[in-house]
C-alpha cells in the first residue's frame, strides 16, 4: 500500500565561510497520518514540564533548567518507534578540495543532501519535504534539490517525491526535533565543551543511540542512523 511520508529537514554551518568547522545535516521523519498524534506527544511533554505551548524547541535553548525537558524528549524520540532520523556530518569544511572535483562549495551541498535524502526514498511511496527557512537562496535551494532528488529517481512526473516546501520552524514541531538533534551532532564534531547541560544532553543521546556519535552507524540503521561523511584519499 501506498504512504505518504513527510520528511523534515534542517541543517548547521552549511556556508562555506561561515568559520564554523563541521558541516551537519538532518532529516526527522514519520508517516504523514501520524505526524498530528506526534506532535502531540510532544505538546503534552512540554505541558508536563510547565513549558509555554509557544516554546520553541532548539538545541542553542538547552540550560540547567530545562535539561530534564530535552532528556525526555529524547526519551519520547528513541521510545516512539513512528519517529526516525538520519544525519549526515562533514566534520572539517576546511579539508574540501572542492577544485579536485570541478564543482563548487554549492554543488557539494546539494550532494550531501542528495546522499543524505535519497536512502529514505522508496518508490513505492510518496513524500512531501519540509525544510527550514534559512536564507533569502531558499526558493532557488528547494528547486534545485527538488530537481535533483527526482532526476535521480527517475520521478519526473513527481509523483513519488511530491514537494519540497521551506516553512518557519516555530511552526512545526517536528522540524524542532531536526534542529535538537542536528545540534548535538555540530556540538560533538566542533569540539565544544562549554555547557554542562549540552554535554549532560550529548551523553543522554550516546546513551539512548548507542552511539559514540563520531562514527557512522550501521548502514541499515533505521531509528537513528548517522553518516560522517570523510574526503577521499
Amino acid at each position: 500500500m501506498t504512504e505518504r511520508i513527510h520528511i523534515y529537514c534542517d541543517e548547521s554551518c552549511h556556508l562555506e565561510n561561515d568559520h564554523m568547522r563541521a558541516m551537519v545535516l538532518g532529516a526527522v521523519w514519520c508517516s504523514a497520518s501520524h505526524r498530528q498524534s506526534l506532535a502531540d506527544k510532544i505538546k503534552r511533554l512540554k505541558a508536563d514540564y510547565g513549558l509555554p505551548a509557544q516554546f520553541e524547541i532548539k538545541w542553542v535553548k538547552v540550560s540547567p533548567g530545562k535539561l530534564p525537558f530535552y532528556q525526555a524528549l529524547l526519551d519520547l524520540f528513541f521510545d516512539e518507534p513512528l519517529l526516525h532520523f538520519r544525519g549526515l556530518v562533514v566534520p572539517d569544511k576546511g579539508a574540501l578540495d572542492h577544485g579536485r572535483f570541478s564543482q563548487s562549495h554549492d554543488d557539494f551541498y546539494y550532494k550531501q543532501w542528495y546522499t543524505l535524502l535519497n536512502r529514505l526514498i522508496d518508490p513505492s511511496n510518496r513524500y512531501r519535504i519540509f525544510l527550514d527557512i534559512k536564507d533569502t537562496r531558499g526558493q532557488a535551494k528547494v528547486r534545485k534539490l527538488h530537481d535533483v532528488l527526482c532526476n535521480a529517481n527517475y520521478d519526473f512526473d513527481r509523483n513519488v517525491i511530491e514537494s519540497i516546501e521551506l516553512v518557519h520552524s516555530h511552526d512545526v514541531l517536528l522540524l524542532q526535533l531536526a534542529d535538537l538533534l542536528i545540534g548535538a551532532l555540530a556540538y560533538v564534531h566542533r569540539g565544544l565543551h562549554g555547557s554542562p547541560a549540552k554535554l549532560a544532553l550529548v551523553a543522554h543521546l550516546r546513551h539512548r543511540s548507542g552511539l559514540r556519535l563520531e562514527q557512522s552507524s550501521l548502514l541499515r540503521a533505521d531509528k537513528f542512523n548517522l553518516f560522517i561523511w570523510r574526503p577521499q584519499s
